[in-house]
């Protein structure tokens, strides 16, 4: 039996479709995956997300996030968010993990199917990692309306990257300034009593449900990796073009490897690209760059752009005359800057 969210019911009454999505039974959409999608391009939706990872550590235990995680939790202010990496002995990927810090404590979100690894490397580190993901929802509300809507449903307005307490009747609720989708907006934490009432809230400020098929969407054309797919434990920070999120002046897990190969182009590296008119690349289709090769990991057509747009890795620290490989026949390709998409 898979994992549900305390809010099934509240989809289900809604008309959604459900998948599995890292042992977990989740909406992947209501209405359609392109109108969604536009939706959260255009206005407001809201998505659950309640799948993914969340504990909490006191702000004690900041030498075990030290360890654990590649960026400077020191140098993270009080209600901030950061990005960063959970890495293996040689460097490569176990999370992609966002963390909040509040005034006296740490809120660290990691992915799905990550969450009890992350748990356990943080305890292996001296942290005791409170597990909040049975008793709390998260609900991520994305859009240009977004903050507009979260405003008039929680009385504050995300920022980007900030932390935001707030009340919801009896409730406390955390909002952080962050997402999934390229679009303005933020992720609620809240309590599981209170998730289907703020649900209905949202939505009578003018969001609209979403599943996870637009989520998908949404993030490729915002040039965002999904862990398993564009990022994983056989591929690191530098590979994958993300080192931004790696501060060298502490020790963590994977440091060394990765001054290691500091003066060395990396063995690959992640490509964007786009395609010519309604040619669609897929994952796992091949990619080729002169001598180098490689594979797409993640791709699609972009609704909001009308044309196919991938990432993949090649085996070339510089690839160029990039080319994909679709039913047997080669195609050249435009290697493109991320992210795909960006609001003006």
């Amino acid at each position: 039996m898979p994992n549900r969210s305390a809010l099934h019911g509240a989809h289900e009454a809604r008309g959604a479709r459900f998948v599995d999505f890292g042992g977990w039974e989740m909406p992947v959409q209501y209405e359609s995956v392109l109108a969604e999608h536009a939706t959260v391009r255009e206005s407001c939706g809201w998505f659950d997300v309640s799948h993914l990872g969340r504990c909490v550590l006191a702000g004690s235990a900041v030498d075990a996030i030290d360890f654990v995680f590649s960026n400077d939790i020191r140098s993270l202010e009080p209600y901030r968010t950061q990005y960063t990496f959970a890495l293996n002995a040689s460097a490569g990927i176990i999370d992609d993990v966002i963390v909040w810090r509040r005034a006296d404590d740490f809120v660290v979100l990691p992915n799905a199917g990550n969450h009890h690894r992350v748990m356990d490397l943080l305890r292996e580190a001296g942290g005791e990692p409170e597990d909040w993901r049975p008793r709390t929802s998260t609900i991520a509300v994305q859009g240009p309306a977004a903050p507009d809507v979260m405003e008039r449903v929680l009385g504050v307005r995300p920022r980007r990257s900030r932390v935001e307490e707030a009340r919801f009747g009896d409730s406390e609720v955390l909002v952080g300034g962050s997402g999934y989708t390229g679009e303005a907006g933020g992720e609620i934490v809240v309590d599981n009593e209170s998730a289907a009432a703020v649900l209905d809230a949202l939505e009578q400020a003018g969001a609209k449900p979403c599943g996870l098929g637009a989520r998908d969407t949404l993030r490729l054309e915002a040039g965002l990796p999904l862990w398993g797919q564009d990022i994983d434990e056989s591929t690191t920070p530098v590979e994958a073009g993300l080192d931004f999120a790696v501060s060298y002046a502490h020790e963590f897990r994977g440091r060394e490897a990765l001054l290691a190969d500091v003066d060395r182009p990396p063995a690959k590296r992640l490509v964007a690209f786009r395609t010519e008119g309604r040619l669609i690349p897929r994952h796992g289709y091949r990619l080729r760059a002169g001598a180098a090769d490689g594979e797409v990991t993640s791709g699609n057509f972009s609704p909001t752009l009308q044309y196919g747009i991938g990432l993949g890795y090649v085996s070339s620290p510089e690839p160029h005359d990039l080319e994909l490989e679709v039913r047997g026949t080669w195609h050249p390709v435009e290697i493109v800057q991320l992210p795909f998409y960006r609001r003006r």
